[in-house]
């Protein structure tokens, strides 16, 4: 009886809740580490991104300085896209460094950069 009182008190008390929360945090930071699935995930994502920023980016090429105004429309369009990919794919790329640490795959990109 006496074990479950003091076990029921560790549970409560701030330092006991300190003592759990920091192993349930390091668990979880090896869980993230050290997973194939969330690996992949990140991955499979970041070549999606890069997929989606090189087509716009080809459309961007392709179309820009066109005296028609309704593919000049098309090219700003796609730099729009581009652009917004970059921003996200970098951020995505900077919360996510730590799966591959330090050992990131040849076709996944550190950076995008913008289009001018």
């Amino acid at each position: 009886t006496i074990v479950v009182i003091l076990l029921g008190c560790f549970h409560v008390t701030p330092w006991g809740r300190a003592v759990i929360n920091s192993v349930d945090y390091a668990n979880h930071k090896i869980d993230e580490t050290t997973s194939y699935a969330l690996k992949k995930e990140v991955e499979d994502t970041c070549r999606a991104m890069i997929a989606s920023y090189e087509a716009d980016r080809l459309t961007y090429e392709q179309y820009n300085g066109v005296a028609n105004d309704e593919k000049q429309s098309w090219a700003d369009q796609a730099k729009m896209r581009a652009n917004t990919t970059v921003s996200n794919y970098n951020n995505y790329i900077l919360k996510n460094k730590f799966v591959w640490n330090g050992n990131v795959p040849s076709d996944i990109r550190i950076e995008l950069q913008y289009l001018q």
